[in-house]
C-alpha cells in the first residue's frame, strides 16, 4: 500500500505541467535532448544566414569597392561574389547537415521514449488490482497505451524542434535587427510578443478540449473492442445494425469533441497572419524610408526585409504547433496519470520457494466486500484445508465461491481477517512466488494468439516438447491436438477462437499439469462442456489432485463428490460442510441440490 508520504508525492506530481512531468520521467535522456536541441539551434542559425548573405550580395552589387566586404579586405567585387558563393555553399551544407542530425536525434528520442513509456505503463497496468479494471474500460486503457503514447511520439518527432527553432530564431533575428537599426527593430518585433501571447491564450482554451477528445477516443475504442470481442453474439442475435448505431453514437461524440477543438485551433493562423502583416508592413515601409534617406544601406534594407519574412512567417506554423502540442499534452497527462495510479496489492514480500510449499491453507475470520460498496461477498469465513487434501466449494450463484478464489490468488486483499499458506500470511509473501505455487484453471479460459504448444507452456520457459506432450496426454488433449493441421504447432487464433470450448479447457488443464504446482484451483472449468469432455477432464483431475492441495468450485456436484470435504457457501458464509455422504445424510442445501441435479425424489 502507498504510505501517506508517498501518496503526497504522487498527488504533487500529478499537479505538475504535463511537459514538466515528461521531462522528469525522461531524465536519463537529458544528454540526448541536449544534443538534439543544440542541433536544432545550429540548424536555425545556418537557416538565418542566407538572408544576411542576400543583403551582403546586394551591398556588393550596389556599392562594389565601397561595400561591407571591401572594408573587410576583399577589394574586388568579383572576388567578393566568389567569397559569397563559397560562404553560401558552406552555409547550405551546414544547414542540411544539422537538419539531418536534429531529425535523427529527435526521432530516435521519440522512438526510445515512446517504447520505454509504453512498456513501463503496460508493466504498471499489470500490477494494478482487479478493482481498477472493473472501474476502467479496457478500450480506454488501450487508447492510452497505444494512441496517447503515439501522440507524444508525433510531438517529439517534429513539434519539439519547431518550438525550439521559433524561440531561438526570434532571438537571432532580433539580434541582427538591433545591430542594423534599433529604432526599426522595436517596431518590427512588436508583433512577436503579441503572437506568442495569442498562441498561449489559445493553448489554455485548447487544453480542456483536447482532454475531452482523448476521453471520447477512449470511449470509442472501448465500444469497438467490446463489439469485436463479442462478434459471435452480435451475429447470432442479428444485432449488427444495433451495434453499428452504438458505434455511430460514440463516433459522433468523438467527432463533436474534435469539432469543438478544431474551431479554436483553426482560428490561430488567421490571427497570427494579421500580426505578421503588421510587422512586415512596418519593416517594408519604415525601413524603405530609412534607406531612401540614406540612414541605412540598400543591403541592410534587404537584410531587414528578408529577415522579417524569415522571422515572422514561420510563426504561422504556431497554429499547427499549438494544435500538436495541446494534443500531446493531453495524451501525456493521461499516460503519466496512469503511471501514477497507486498499486494497492503489493508485490514485494518474503521469498516462497515452490519446492518448499506444502499447501496447507487457513482462513481466519476473513471478510471482504467489493469496492463498489455492494453486499458483503465473504462474511467471516473460518476454515482450514490440510496440505494434500481436495476440497470443493458449492452453492448458488453469488454465494462467494469465486470471490474466495480471488482472495487466495490475491487479486484482492480482505478488509478483515487473514489468509495463511503453511502458517504464513499470504500478504507478507512475494506475490509472484505465491502465484507460481498455484495452478489455476478458470471458467473463462484465456489462450494467447500463439501455437498449441506455446499455450500449454504459457508462463514457463524453455520447456522440452516431450514435457508438453506428456502434460497434454495427462489432460486427455493429445488426441485432438494430433488431429490439428500442424499438431502442437497449430495457431489457436485470438483467445483460442479456432478451438471449441472443451478443447480450450483441456489446454488450460494441460497448462496447469505442466506447471506442476503444490496447490491447484479449478473454478467452474466443466460448467460449459459436454458430458464426454467433462468425463475426460474429471479423469485428468483424479490424477492431478493426488498429493497436492486442490480447491474445486463447481455447480455440477458429480465432479466434487469424491472431495475430502465439501463446503456449501451461502451469502458469503459456510452454511454446511462435510463429505458427500455426510452432506446427503444431513439433508440440507447440498442434499437438495444433489436431488435436483440427479432427478431423485
Amino acid at each position: 500500500m502507498y504510505s501517506g508520504h508517498t501518496r503526497f508525492i504522487v498527488d504533487s506530481v500529478t499537479h505538475m505541467h504535463p511537459l514538466q512531468r515528461l521531462f522528469g520521467y525522461a531524465a536519463h535522456y537529458r544528454s540526448q535532448v541536449t544534443t538534439a536541441t543544440v542541433y536544432s539551434i545550429l540548424n536555425k542559425l545556418f537557416d538565418v544566414l542566407p538572408e544576411i548573405l542576400i543583403g551582403v550580395a546586394v551591398d556588393v552589387v550596389v556599392n562594389q569597392k565601397a561595400s561591407f566586404l571591401a572594408r573587410l579586405g576583399v577589394a574586388e567585387p568579383k572576388d567578393q561574389l566568389v567569397a559569397l558563393a563559397l560562404l553560401t555553399v558552406i552555409i547550405w551544407v551546414g544547414e542540411s547537415l544539422f537538419e539531418y542530425l536534429y531529425q535523427l536525434r529527435w526521432r530516435d528520442l521519440a522512438q526510445n521514449l515512446q517504447h520505454d513509456l509504453r512498456m513501463e505503463a503496460y508493466r504498471h497496468v499489470q500490477r494494478l488490482d482487479l478493482a481498477y479494471f472493473e472501474r476502467n474500460r479496457s478500450g480506454n486503457l488501450l487508447a492510452i497505451l497505444n494512441e496517447d503514447i503515439n501522440q507524444m511520439e508525433r510531438f517529439l518527432n517534429g513539434g519539439a524542434n519547431d518550438l525550439i527553432q521559433v524561440f531561438f530564431g526570434s532571438i537571432m533575428v532580433g539580434a541582427v535587427f538591433f545591430v542594423i537599426t534599433q529604432q526599426l527593430a522595436f517596431l518590427a518585433l512588436i508583433p512577436v510578443p503579441l503572437i506568442l501571447y495569442g498562441a498561449f491564450w489559445f493553448q489554455s482554451r485548447l487544453a480542456p478540449r483536447y482532454t475531452a477528445v482523448r476521453v471520447a477516443a477512449g470511449a470509442l475504442a472501448t465500444r469497438l473492442n467490446n463489439n469485436l470481442s463479442g462478434i459471435t453474439t452480435v451475429k447470432a442475435y442479428a444485432a449488427e445494425d444495433f451495434e453499428a448505431d452504438h458505434i455511430r453514437g460514440a463516433s459522433d461524440a468523438y467527432r463533436a469533441r474534435n469539432t469543438e477543438a478544431i474551431r479554436w485551433s483553426a482560428a490561430i493562423t488567421p490571427v497570427i497572419r494579421m500580426a505578421i502583416l503588421a510587422g512586415f508592413t512596418v519593416t517594408l515601409l519604415y525601413g524603405g524610408l530609412l534607406a531612401l534617406n540614406g540612414d541605412i544601406g540598400v543591403g541592410s534594407y534587404s537584410v531587414l526585409v528578408y529577415l522579417t519574412q524569415r522571422l515572422l512567417w514561420p510563426m504561422t506554423r504556431l497554429a499547427e504547433m499549438t494544435d500538436l502540442y495541446q494534443r500531446s499534452m493531453a495524451s501525456i497527462q493521461r499516460v503519466l496519470d496512469l503511471l501514477h495510479t497507486p498499486v494497492t496489492i503489493t508485490y514485494e514480500g518474503k521469498p516462497l520457494p515452490v519446492a518448499q510449499v506444502r499447501g496447507e491453507l487457513e482462513l481466519a475470520q476473513v471478510k471482504f466486500s467489493y469496492p463498489d460498496g455492494g453486499a458483503t461477498a465473504i462474511d467471516g469465513i473460518d476454515l482450514r484445508i490440510p496440505a494434500g487434501e481436495t476440497v470443493a466449494f458449492v452453492g448458488a450463484t453469488g454465494g462467494g465461491k469465486s470471490t474466495l478464489i480471488k482472495l487466495l490468488l490475491r487479486f484482492y486483499d480482505p478488509q478483515q481477517g487473514e489468509i495463511r499458506l503453511d502458517g504464513q500470511a499470504i500478504h507478507t509473501l512475494d506475490l509472484q512466488d505465491l502465484r507460481r505455487a498455484i495452478g489455476y484453471v478458470a471458467q473463462d479460459t484465456f489462450l494467447a494468439d500463439a501455437t498449441v504448444a506455446e499455450n500449454i507452456a504459457y508462463g514457463t520457459h524453455q520447456v522440452p516438447r516431450a514435457d508438453i506432450v506428456r502434460a497434454a496426454q495427462a489432460a486427455e488433449a493429445h488426441e485432438f491436438i494430433s488431429a490439428l493441421p500442424q499438431g502442437y504447432d497449430t495457431q489457436v487464433g485470438e483467445r483460442g477462437m479456432k478451438l471449441s470450448g472443451g478443447q480450450r479447457q483441456r489446454l488450460a488443464l494441460a497448462r496447469a499439469i505442466l506447471k506442476d504446482p503444490p496447490i491447484f484451483i479449478l473454478d467452474e472449468a466443466t460448467s460449459a462442456v459436454d458430458n464426454e469432455t467433462e468425463a475426460a477432464i474429471q479423469r485428468s483431475l483424479d490424477r492431478l489432485v493426488v498429493g497436492r492441495t486442490s480447491l474445486i468450485i463447481a455447480h455440477r456436484l458429480s465432479t466434487v463428490r469424491h472431495a475430502h470435504c465439501i463446503y456449501v457457501l451461502e451469502r458469503g458464509r459456510i452454511s454446511e460442510s462435510g463429505s458427500h455422504a455426510q452432506l446427503l445424510a444431513h439433508g440440507g442445501i447440498y442434499a437438495a441440490l444433489w436431488r435436483l441435479q440427479t432427478g431423485e425424489r
